[in-house]
C-alpha cells in the first residue's frame, strides 16, 4: 500500500467537523508516523504558502523532489494541502501536534524543518514571512535557535555558511571530535536510519541532500586541517 493510499484513509477517518490537525493525534504508533510525517509536511507547506500570501510553480516542484508523487496520486496530495489551507487552525497547533507526534523521535523534526526550508527556498527567495513561520516551528519543535540558524544557513544563500556550522561544531573544536561528529552525522543520515524514526521511503531526497552538504563541510574541514 503505497504512502499515498495510506494518507487518503488517515484523512477518511476524519469524523464530521474534525479539522486536518486532528488526523496527528490518530498516526503515533510507528508505522504509521510515515504518514504523520508525509502529512505534517504538506500542511505545514500549506500554513507556510499561506503565510508569504502565494504559491508558486516552483514550490509545487520543490515538493515533488521531496516527495516521489506519481500522477495518480498528485490529487491525493492536492487535498491534503488544501484542507491544511482552509483549516481553521492555525500553524501553531499544527506544529504542536506534529511535536507530540515525534515526541520519541526529535532528528525527525529536523528531517520536517529541512523539507520545508527546501520548499522555502524553491522559488530562490527567503520572505520575512517564511522566516518568520520557520522560527515559531523549529521554536514549537523545541529546535535551539543555534540549531536553527545553522539549518538556515545550509539553505538560505545569504546566510552566513561555514563547514563547522554545517556540522554543528565550533571552529576551535579538536579534529578528532569534529570527525566524530561528522561521522555521527553520516548515520543518522542513512536513508535506512530516517526510515526508522519516521521519514517516508518516497523522502528520500532529503537524505541526499544533508549527505552532500555533510560530506563538502567535511572535505573542507579537513582539507584546512592538512594544509
Amino acid at each position: 500500500m503505497s504512502i499515498w493510499t495510506r494518507i487518503t484513509k488517515a484523512i477518511a477517518s476524519l469524523a464530521t467537523g474534525e479539522g486536518l490537525a486532528s488526523v496527528f493525534e490518530k498516526l503515533r504508533t510507528p508505522p504509521e508516523r510515515t504518514v504523520g510525517f508525509t502529512i505534517a509536511v504538506i500542511a505545514l507547506s500549506a500554513k507556510m504558502a499561506k503565510a508569504d500570501g502565494l504559491v508558486t510553480r516552483d514550490e509545487v516542484s520543490a515538493f515533488r523532489e521531496v516527495f516521489a508523487i506519481a500522477p495518480e496520486d498528485e490529487a491525493g496530495a492536492a487535498r491534503v494541502f488544501n484542507l491544511a489551507r482552509q483549516d481553521v487552525a492555525g500553524f501553531e497547533e499544527y506544529a504542536t501536534r506534529i511535536r507530540r507526534l515525534f515526541d520519541q523521535e526529535a532528528k525527525a523534526l529536523v528531517d520536517l524543518m529541512e523539507g520545508l526550508f527546501h520548499i522555502a527556498m524553491a522559488d530562490g527567495s527567503y520572505h520575512p514571512k517564511e522566516d518568520d513561520f520557520l522560527r515559531r516551528v523549529a521554536a514549537i519543535f523545541g529546535i535551539a535557535e543555534p540549531q536553527f540558524e545553522d539549518l538556515r544557513a545550509r539553505f538560505v544563500p545569504d546566510a552566513k555558511c561555514s563547514p563547522y556550522r554545517v556540522l554543528g561544531v565550533a571552529p576551535d573544536t579538536p579534529i578528532s571530535e569534529i570527525r566524530k561528529t561528522y561521522r555521527q552525522l553520516v548515520r543518522d543520515s542513512h536513508p535506512d536510519v530516517m526510515i526508522a524514526r519516521g521519514v517516508p521511503e518516497e523522502a528520500v531526497q532529503l537524505s541526499q541532500r544533508r549527505l552532500a552538504d555533510i560530506n563538502r563541510a567535511w572535505e573542507e574541514i579537513s582539507a584546512r586541517e592538512t594544509a
